[in-house]
């Protein structure tokens, strides 16, 4: 069982990455699905992943408050944003309503986590 949440946080560091240079894909939760894998299978990259200088502080928030910082709502809401205008402008009709419905659901779900 080991090796299942190595090779899953291995995964979930890769996604994190990705989604530190592609704006619509989420980073920080991807992180913190590799930080609880890796508590389980190799606890040396857990520490290094809450180490970190960037996103670090995000993960120790949430963990400890389940918080979320105003930088971080403000930009994933932006984020969410930008994707219903972009859906909006290439798809147009009915599509757009379905990145709508992500960002009033998951938008105001961030929105309301503790700062």
């Amino acid at each position: 069982m080991r090796w299942l949440y190595l090779v899953s946080g291995i995964i979930c560091v890769a996604l994190g990455a990705i989604g530190a240079v592609l704006p619509l894909m989420p980073t920080v939760p991807f992180l913190l699905l590799a930080a609880f894998c890796f508590a389980r299978s190799n606890p040396e990259w857990e520490r290094r992943i809450l180490a970190d200088p960037r996103w670090g502080p995000q993960i120790r928030d949430w963990r400890e408050r389940r918080a979320i910082s105003r930088k971080a709502k403000v930009a994933s809401v932006a984020a969410m944003s930008a994707g219903v205008a972009f859906t909006g402008f290439t798809l147009g009709q009915p599509w757009v309503w379905a990145s709508v419905a992500v960002l009033v659901i998951i938008g105001g779900w961030i929105v309301t986590r503790a700062e």
